[in-house]
C-alpha cells in the first residue's frame, strides 16, 4: 500500500475545482497559429526537397565529368622498354 502523492493531491484538487476562464479569442488565435505552423512546415519541406534534388543533380554532373568508376592510369613506374 502506498501513501498518496502530494502532486497527485494537487492535481485532483485542480480538477475538482471550477474550470479556468478561457479567452473568447482563443479559437481564432489557435487557428491563426496553426495556419502559420503549417505554412512554415510546407516551406521547410519544399526547401528540403529542393536541396535534395539539387544535391542529386550536382552529384550526377560531377560523376559524369570525373567518371570515378574508371581505373586511373598507373603513373607510378616508368614504362619498360628495350627488353
Amino acid at each position: 500500500m502506498s501513501f498518496p502523492d502530494r502532486k497527485e493531491d494537487e492535481v485532483r484538487r485542480m480538477l475538482d475545482g471550477p474550470y479556468p476562464a478561457v479567452p473568447p479569442d482563443l479559437p481564432g488565435r489557435a487557428a491563426t497559429r496553426g495556419r502559420r505552423m503549417l505554412r512554415r512546415l510546407r516551406a521547410v519541406r519544399a526547401a528540403g526537397w529542393v536541396l535534395l534534388i539539387s544535391a542529386v543533380i550536382a552529384f550526377a554532373v560531377w560523376a559524369a565529368i570525373v567518371q570515378p568508376w574508371t581505373i586511373p592510369p598507373t603513373d607510378t613506374s616508368p614504362p619498360v622498354e628495350g627488353w
